[in-house]
């Protein structure tokens, strides 16, 4: 684990020392906090709308967060750190572990200044056992997108072509999941591809928990998720690192 966090450690000064990239990240999580929460019409079925929103936008933020992790791969590997890392006398799992660890602590934290501005500008407050709940939901989605990012840029030939993929899916999983309407509202066909789709899994549990039930269905679903996208992503590193 010390060998695992001296990487974190390496990433998370890289992170600090450009803080236009730090906020930048910010913005349009806010923008969709503000535009989206405040101005689309009330919910009949939701006292405050924003209150439906925000967890939507907490797993966004975690998922820019986690796609973020196969780019900073790519950057060390077309860069030559990839291969200065390799010669250390660590496992090379660690590099990849310290990769998957740090973006899902950025995104941790990103989340919780979204947090904090959606309670500012009205979403309600609740106990401390549903914020304890919350941040390990998004801990766990937080882990599985950036596996997901690492695993994806491990078959992605440069970083323009992963930069393409990221743009494209982004959108697309977000409004094709429980972000924004609930499943009643979706045609049949988007309802479909919602259930397959883990941002709903991870919007659903943190709705679930501000309503006091215990996830158990969609925790279970993304730890399933995370399992495999781990094991995938460390076999591909594997022979990767290999070669």
């Amino acid at each position: 684990m010390y060998r695992v966090f001296s990487f974190v450690k390496r990433d998370f000064k890289r992170w600090t020392r450009a803080p236009v990239n730090m906020f930048s990240t910010l913005v349009m999580p806010i923008a969709w906090l503000m535009f989206v929460g405040l101005v689309l019409p009330v919910r009949s079925d939701y006292e405050n709308y924003l209150d439906f929103v925000t967890p939507g936008i907490l797993v966004l933020t975690m998922m820019n967060a986690g796609l973020s992790a196969g780019s900073s791969i790519m950057f060390d590997k077309t860069l030559g750190y990839l291969n200065k890392f390799l010669a250390l006398p660590v496992p090379r799992e660690s590099i990849l572990f310290g990769k998957i660890i740090f973006f899902t602590i950025r995104g941790l934290i990103q989340a919780t200044i979204i947090l904090i501005v959606a309670i500012l500008i009205g979403a309600s407050i609740h106990g401390p056992e549903y914020y304890i709940i919350m941040y390990a939901i998004l801990a766990v989605f937080g882990l599985t997108i950036s596996a997901i990012g690492t695993t994806v840029s491990l078959y992605m030939p440069d970083f323009d072509t992963y930069s393409a993929f990221s743009s494209m899916v982004t959108m697309p999983l977000y409004f094709a999941s429980t972000s924004l309407v609930t499943y009643d509202d979706m045609p049949r066909i988007l309802q479909i591809v919602s259930t397959c789709n883990p941002l709903t899994y991870a919007i659903d549990a943190l709705r679930d928990i501000a309503d006091g039930v215990i996830p158990l269905l969609q925790t279970a679903v993304l730890l399933l998720i995370l399992s495999i996208v781990l094991a995938l992503c460390i076999r591909k590193f594997r022979i990767v690192t290999i070669k």
